[in-house]
């Protein structure tokens, strides 16, 4: 009898196992546990952190969506001569190597991005949103770059024909659904 209760308590204790991992999700997301650095302790760091982070690439690093975010940290921020064509007309990611080698003193650059409403695409608010501490971090990120590369077009107001390159950023609405006539022949293939 009592090597009968003993696998009972086993068959028990393997069925409730059992349950209880099935209850729980059988893959988990990857948890990056690095901590962002700081900008006290590292403000070029944290400024590579947040342009890697925050998307800057995406417009103002050649070839940057072309290439799948692989592009060599040599070609970041260099600008990028393909415009963003909507309802505001057409701008372009600028070469912000250049344009930071224009303002030496982070002070100067935060006063011009705190009082600017630029164009999209470019996501000022989230820019506005940022601490003074993190676009003093991109400022020095950035100024440690070397300045090469050129100068982008200048943005051009709504209706003026740009030219290089663009790509037209403007909601298109679906058209009603087409009608499939059941009476069309569908040609075979022999």
């Amino acid at each position: 009898m009592r090597f009968n209760s003993f696998f009972l308590f086993l068959s028990c204790s393997g069925v409730l196992i059992g349950i209880l991992r099935l209850s729980q999700p059988l893959w988990r997301p990857a948890v990056k546990t690095d901590a962002a650095p700081s900008a006290a302790s590292d403000p070029i760091a944290r400024g590579k952190y947040l342009i890697a982070t925050a998307g800057c690439n995406d417009c103002h690093t050649p070839g940057f969506m072309r290439m799948g975010a692989k592009v060599p940290e040599s070609e970041w921020l260099k600008g990028v001569p393909v415009g963003w064509q909507g309802p505001w007309g057409t701008t372009y990611g600028s070469n912000l190597r250049q344009h930071l080698a224009a303002f030496p003193e982070p002070e100067v650059w935060i006063r011009m991005v705190r009082s600017r409403e630029g164009l999209p695409p470019m996501p000022w608010a989230s820019l506005h949103a940022m601490t003074d501490g993190d676009l003093t971090a991109l400022h020095a990120y950035i100024r440690s770059l070397p300045v090469t590369g050129s100068v982008m077009p200048p943005a051009l107001p709504p209706g003026a024909a740009p030219a290089t390159p663009y790509m037209v950023m403007e909601p298109v609405m679906p058209g009603p659904p087409k009608a499939v006539s059941t009476e069309q022949e569908i040609p075979l293939q022999k």
